[in-house]
């Protein structure tokens, strides 16, 4: 349990959601004293959290009449809705005075559906986004959404596994910045694989070219072109994070740009791109496996 005089006393902090980031968040609250329960659909999820430590339930509504806090790291919006405010969701439990952090890639519009339902039982919300890959867990960033002094009380918990937290405005906020980040790392992916995939066509070795692009120091390397070229160079298509993945948080960017009359023309046609790499069936492969969508493309 963890204590501070100057936050709140948190005794039991739900997780539902036990996937790849769940199962790594679950591990450092674990590893901080923090006392878990966790809920996943997939019993094998349920095992693995058991195995470090969680305390697992078959039910959903255990994790909202028990928990102080509720963490949910779920695949998208229609998950995110239907755990929260569900025929037998955690609203249909929790009550007055307890939180639910959503850490999941969702939209600001479900964000904002959701978190008036949750005010309508008195339960605070906030959309607390990761932006880091699971590997650098302890130096994540989350940009959060929502009240302010609610920030402040789950701050022990969330510091568990993020090195900062920024609050970026009200409901939904959050949601819009990670958006907007995931259509940079759309973009970034393509223009990587397209200029290796030029590389190759042309008659250059990509391994030469990337390696002398990654360590130049220009202006133009990023980490993320850094990890998706050495994928590219090794074959190695083992997803840290996959189209699929990508292909639904560009979507979700690109539907949130049109919706405030913000047409987003490059995102727009590096999601095409995205799109034939899934249709190809590369949708479970690392985002670097777009340049298989190149290959064909230039005859290769």
């Amino acid at each position: 349990m963890y204590s501070n005089n100057n936050i709140i006393k948190i005794k039991l902090v739900g997780l539902v959601g036990l996937g790849t980031m769940g199962k790594i968040i679950a591990s450092r609250l674990v590893e901080n004293k923090f006392e878990v329960i966790g809920y996943d659909i997939s019993l094998e999820a349920r095992r693995a959290a058991e195995d470090i430590g969680v305390k697992v339930t078959e039910r959903l509504a255990d994790i909202g009449e028990r928990s102080d806090v509720v963490l949910l790291s779920l695949p998208g919006p229609q998950e995110v809705r239907e755990v929260v405010g569900g025929e037998n969701g955690l609203l249909s439990k929790m009550h007055s005075g307890q939180i639910i952090v959503d850490l999941s890639t969702v939209d600001p519009f479900t964000t904002n559906e959701v978190a008036r339902k949750a005010k309508e039982k008195e339960v605070e919300y906030l959309d607390a986004p990761i932006l880091g890959r699971p590997v650098s867990i302890g130096r994540w960033v989350s940009p959060v959404g929502g009240e302010r002094k609610i920030l402040e009380k789950c701050k022990p918990v969330l510091k568990t596994f993020c090195s900062k937290l920024v609050h970026v405005g009200p409901s939904g906020a959050g949601n819009t910045v990670k958006l907007i980040n995931q259509l940079m790392f759309s973009t970034i992916n393509a223009i990587t694989v397209e200029v290796l995939a030029i590389a190759k066509k042309i008659g250059l070795s990509p391994e030469v070219v990337f390696n002398t692009i990654s360590q130049s120091g220009a202006a133009t390397v990023s980490g993320l072109f850094c990890e998706v070229g050495k994928k590219i160079v090794k074959e190695d298509f083992e997803p840290i994070f996959s189209i699929e993945l990508l292909c639904k948080d560009n979507g979700l960017g690109i539907e949130m740009a049109k919706k405030y009359g913000a047409f987003p023309l490059i995102s727009s046609y590096v999601q095409m791109l995205n799109e034939i790499a899934n249709i190809k069936g590369l949708g479970n492969k690392d985002t670097a496996a777009l340049i298989k969508v190149y290959e064909e493309f230039m005859n290769m």
